[in-house]
């Protein structure tokens, strides 16, 4: 039995990680081709807008995770007209936050640019960055939706193939928009937007294969369950807004402390993490079927083996990635200065050795919320989430700062991670000792 549960974990996380570093390089690939075809200041506006792109993103994983663990819930108990209307739902709710983000793209672009903090330098190239990511959420929404679905419906290797041909769909039009065409930094932006289109073309597969156990029903919207579904998934938005949140906080810091060199550098420190996190990610995506699967049928222990191997993972990720940027953080700097700015150069390095110290917390924290948002409990999850997303970072950054500079920005990340490991750590000590007393009692029973 572990045999077989260490295969099948083995064979969605493997799929799974590889599908989202593939997902990560769509802003990977703007930040590179960006820096080399506009410079500093096209960095730091891709960096000022990149928080609105966390919230679309976002709020695809919120719908796509949050009813895909229903979904696979209902599905492991045979109630298959339950997952019908979970899937229904979903769209409903897809439908809602699309029409709110595409009419904040057309008429509140300019605003939300100036909220985020660009200055006259970088306004125009901030704005048409953010404008056309709003304006290409329905596309991004759904796309995170259908993943979900379709790796919770069994079929994990369509999901990674159509993240990976999205993304590198995205890197190829992104050279082209960019260079052949000369179309600055709305090229970018545009060959991000098309990429999930290309992916959920890769994903019809599944549908014209009439393998899929989802379907649209007529049914009118639940607001009870559509509801579930955005709690569930509140964990996934949180982990994605994080980002985009801890990005605006430093961008803010460290505009006072640098100015746009530093905001340029802290660009190369965050399109990295936007990797790292993608990897952690995909190791929870990964675990969450089975997780919820296990948990459909009662099976707290299949669901507890599975949690420990991806925790397992996670140290291992860790202890091959930070070497990797420790010793190699002057060619990771390097490749994205593309005007050998020496003041980008050295924040950059100093950045990337000192934050992703707090890597294996991330991780852990990451995989801890995914458990409980797969066995649907939505408090921990909710509170991992929160504490690593909002409530720890944002004061240890301006504590931190105030203190050592920007050495602060840097080390708040790690500082807040690791008191957040400590909280989840607890939390989920508890929830294995109410288990175990509720198996007592049952068995008295």
């Amino acid at each position: 039995m572990k045999n077989s549960n260490f295969a099948q974990y083995s064979k969605y996380t493997a799929l799974n990680v590889a599908g989202m570093i593939g997902l990560s390089c769509y802003i990977l690939a703007d930040t590179f081709f960006i820096s080399r075809g506009l410079g500093a200041n096209g960095l730091a506006a891709l960096n000022i807008a990149i928080p609105v792109y966390n919230l679309v993103n976002g709020t695809g994983l919120m719908l796509g995770m949050g009813g895909g663990a229903k979904f696979s819930v209902c599905k492991s108990r045979g109630d298959s007209e339950a997952q019908n209307r979970v899937f229904t739902n979903t769209l409903y709710c897809a439908a809602s936050f699309s029409a709110v983000f595409v009419l904040a793209g057309i008429f509140l672009s300019r605003n939300i640019t100036a909220l985020l903090g660009a200055d006259s330098v970088i306004f125009e190239m901030t704005n048409t960055y953010l404008k056309v990511i709003l304006l290409f959420s329905p596309a991004f929404i759904l796309n995170n939706i259908f993943v979900a679905f379709i790796r919770n419906d069994g079929n994990p290797a369509l999901s990674m193939a159509a993240q990976i041909t999205g993304s590198l769909s995205n890197v190829l039009l992104d050279y082209i928009f960019i260079f052949p065409l000369k179309m600055g930094i709305f090229g970018a932006v545009f060959a991000t937007g098309l990429s999930p289109v290309i992916s959920m073309a890769v994903l019809s597969v599944h549908k014209c294969r009439r393998k899929n156990d989802f379907h649209i029903v007529k049914t009118k919207p639940n607001a009870k369950l559509s509801g579930g579904i955005c709690v569930l998934g509140i964990p996934s938005l949180v982990t994605e807004l994080s980002s985009g949140i801890v990005i605006i906080v430093f961008n803010m810091i460290i505009l006072g402390i640098s100015g746009n060199t530093g905001v340029a550098a802290y660009g190369v420190v965050t399109n990295i993490s936007l990797v790292v996190i993608a990897v952690f990610t995909g190791v929870a995506q990964g675990m969450q079927p089975l997780v919820s699967r296990a948990h459909g049928i009662g099976n707290s222990c299949s669901a507890k083996t599975f949690l420990r191997y991806a925790l397992f993972t996670v140290l291992g990720i860790t202890a091959v990635i930070y070497p990797v940027i420790f010793f190699f953080a002057e060619n990771i700097a390097s490749v994205f200065n593309s005007e050998g700015n020496p003041a980008l150069q050295q924040i950059a390095v100093q950045g990337l050795k000192l934050y992703f110290t707090g890597a294996v917390f991330a991780g852990i924290n990451i995989v801890l919320a995914m458990f409980f948002t797969s066995c649907e409990k939505a408090l921990p999850a909710h509170i991992i989430s929160l504490l690593r997303g909002l409530v720890l970072i944002v004061p240890a950054a301006f504590l931190l700062s105030s203190q050592t500079g920007l050495n602060g920005v840097w080390l708040s990340f790690p500082a807040a991670e690791a008191l957040c490991t400590a909280v989840a750590l607890c939390i989920y000590s508890v929830y294995i000792k109410k288990g175990k007393r509720a198996n007592r009692s049952n068995t008295y029973e």
